[in-house]
């Protein structure tokens, strides 16, 4: 499955639950997804607070596909190309030393 495949599912859920609407309850602003993004990622770190593994991967799978969700509405309603930016940034890195710093 492909990132664009996966960004027209969440918008069809996002819109289906009528948060794109100006009166939403839950406005989907740049800032407020980058809060809720924040907020996931903090529920993956949960899974491990007291040990290397996770004891539930299944409940693991679940905070990592919430924060990609906002990873990817993120990108698209600011006009990012995940994608493009994810190769853009390996090739940075590729050019880059981590020891040396």
């Amino acid at each position: 499955m492909d990132i664009k495949t996966l960004e027209d599912a969440m918008h069809r859920f996002v819109r289906s639950k009528g948060w794109y609407e100006a009166d939403s309850k839950r406005p989907q602003s740049p800032r407020n997804l980058a809060i809720s993004l924040v907020l996931e990622a903090s529920e993956v770190l949960e899974h491990f607070q007291w040990g290397e593994e996770a004891a539930d991967k299944d409940e693991l799978a679940s905070e990592l596909a919430d924060v990609m969700l906002y990873l990817l509405q993120i990108a698209s309603i600011s006009d990012v190309d995940l994608a493009d930016a994810v190769m853009a940034k390996l090739d940075k890195n590729y050019k880059r030393t981590w020891d040396d710093e």
